[in-house]
């Protein structure tokens, strides 16, 4: 008897929250990329679809395998077609096992591949697009954890000169003074693999335009799974949401333990039916797909009518 074809093949998850495309896999303990390609990033590599080469930089939120086993041939593919070096950011802590990581491949494959690998601590910020910085934002996981946000940086005429004319302005800043005053404004926030914690209640979440959470259980009686591996529940959700402002937020991260059905009939059981219009599960490729199509179709222009 001949045997059957494979029957499974790769998806990649897709959703466009304007002005942002976010696209990738994510399933637990399986493999996470996310990419933004309009922010030139890359959210973790557990493994590297073709979509994650065009980014320059990978952000590495931790060590476990699902998230960073597609680096080394993230940094091979960028250098063999001739995409220029890629750059990683990680926890400070995995700075040097993950060189290590690379120099081992040097012996299996006889040759060296360019790479840049920075560790970065809490806080610390790493340039994206022009006024455009990713920040590293530290989490709670069962391993040294980084979330991250992408934060625009915006000048604005500070409050109290408002109303001054040009001239005095022009004095002021010829006399050395700092007429404006610095805005940072969040725009994409990645919470990594996490359990709830302070990080997630900060400005960098709570103002995001976008926030991309993982949110691995959903099951009732999962929430000691949850804690063990320090990840989201849904349970968790109600409390974030209330404060995270997002136009969007994206869950990832989801266990195969829960059918995505299943899960997805208990998130808005929980979060309720107002609150599930902009809560996206981004493997729920049913419902992401009609969601696309409905956008695709409201974007094309109305047709005038034709005169008898």
């Amino acid at each position: 008897m001949i045997p059957s074809r494979p029957r499974l093949k790769e998806v990649l998850g897709f959703l466009y929250c304007h002005p942002w495309r976010i696209q990738g896999t994510s399933i637990a303990g399986e493999g996470t990329v996310i990419q933004i390609p309009e922010l030139d990033v890359v959210f973790d590599m557990g493994s590297c679809p073709r979509i994650a080469l065009s980014s320059p930089l990978v952000a590495i939120s931790h060590g476990h395998m699902d998230h960073v086993g597609g680096l080394p041939y993230w940094f091979s593919q960028r250098v063999f077609q001739k995409m220029g070096v890629g750059k990683c950011v990680c926890p400070k802590r995995l700075e040097r096992p993950l060189i290590n990581m690379m120099a081992s491949w040097v012996p299996i494959e006889h040759q060296e591949t360019p790479f840049q690998i920075h560790g970065l601590e809490d806080l610390e910020e790493v340039d994206l697009k022009p006024n455009i910085k990713l920040r590293a934002l530290e989490t709670s996981h069962a391993a040294a954890s980084l979330g991250f946000a992408a934060i625009e940086y915006r000048s604005k005429l500070r409050p109290d000169l408002a109303g001054e004319s040009q001239s005095t302005l022009r004095e002021r800043r010829e006399r050395g003074e700092d007429i404006t005053m610095q805005l940072e404004i969040p725009l994409v926030a990645y919470t990594g693999d996490t359990e709830s914690c302070a990080t997630l209640f900060r400005d960098e979440f709570c103002k995001s335009r976008v926030v991309i959470a993982e949110c691995t259980f959903y099951d009732p009686d999962h929430r000691s799974r949850a804690a063990i591996g320090k990840h989201l529940h849904v349970q968790d959700l109600p409390e974030l949401l209330k404060v995270w402002e997002a136009e969007h937020v994206v869950l990832i991260h989801g266990t195969r333990r829960t059918p995505i059905e299943q899960a997805r009939q208990i998130l808005e059981s929980t979060i309720g039916g107002e609150e599930f219009e902009r809560v996206h599960m981004l493997m729920d490729h049913r419902r992401t797909r009609a969601r696309y199509e409905q956008q695709v179709e409201a974007a094309r222009p109305h047709e005038e009518p034709i005169d008898g």
